[in-house]
């Protein structure tokens, strides 16, 4: 039997594609979800074979949740037009229903997905959300971070960020009491996060420049910025450049 989770903050969203899956015998809705949070529950408890997911939803939205999730699997998204994800949708989603969708939309959607499945290609299918999730772009980004910490999710608004510091295949985002690990790359957060507030001063770090006291001479003619909480960045020539040129020093 197919294990399937709809996470949809919609209650008639859900019972419309619960109703539509009614016709497919071999798949089983094991959880309905009407947030992130509980659908990023679900997932680990169920480790279901496909998600039907909205994107705009309270607390996370749709992208942000499966952030949280490795491996992510494989996603139908049920949303309204965003035209921040389309052009993601068509490259990397097993699909995508722009609502209101017709049964035989619908219908059209499992069926691409099943020929994947009986096909062995599920690394395939997971490996497209996870390029998905990289690609993809929602608003939030620039205002906030969603992180995950065994079963316990934290949303980090950027202003509390203090920095980034590069950390293999991760991130270290720092708080002012700890620091969280993610699974994004540097060059993702000097993307994303608002420019006047953030900059990328070395190739570990990105700094938020509130946070910054001063900046000291180093040795060998290097330079370090001096943060509020008295840890010491170090600034690479190009950065230490770039610093000075937006603190106007």
């Amino acid at each position: 039997m197919i294990k399937v989770v709809l996470i949809d903050d919609e209650p008639l969203a859900r019972s419309i594609v619960k109703e539509y899956l009614g016709a497919h015998e071999n798949i089983t809705v094991v959880q309905e979800c009407n947030d992130g949070f509980d659908g990023v529950k679900a997932i680990m408890q169920h480790q279901p074979d496909l998600i039907f997911l909205d994107i705009q939803m309270p607390k996370i939205n749709g992208f942000e949740m499966l952030e949280l999730l490795d491996p992510a699997p494989s996603v139908i998204f049920t949303t309204a037009f965003d035209e921040y994800a389309i052009k993601a949708f068509e490259a990397h989603a097993v699909d995508y229903l722009l609502k209101p969708f017709s049964k035989d939309r619908f219908d059209k959607a499992v069926q691409k997905w099943m020929l994947q499945h009986e096909q062995n290609k599920t690394e395939i299918t997971q490996s497209n959300t996870q390029a998905l999730v990289n690609e993809a772009r929602s608003p939030e980004e620039s205002s906030r971070v969603v992180v995950k910490n065994g079963s316990n999710i934290r949303i980090i608004p950027s202003q509390d960020i203090m920095y980034i510091e590069a950390y293999d295949d991760y991130v270290k985002i720092f708080t002012k009491d700890t620091y969280h690990l993610k699974k994004k790359t540097m060059s993702h957060f000097e993307e994303v996060l608002d420019k006047a507030d953030f900059l990328r001063v070395h190739r570990s770090y990105i700094l938020n420049l509130q946070q910054i006291t001063k900046i000291e001479a180093s040795e060998k003619g290097s330079h370090i910025a001096l943060l509020k909480s008295g840890v010491k960045i170090p600034l690479s020539r190009m950065g230490y450049g770039k610093l000075k040129e937006v603190l106007g020093v």
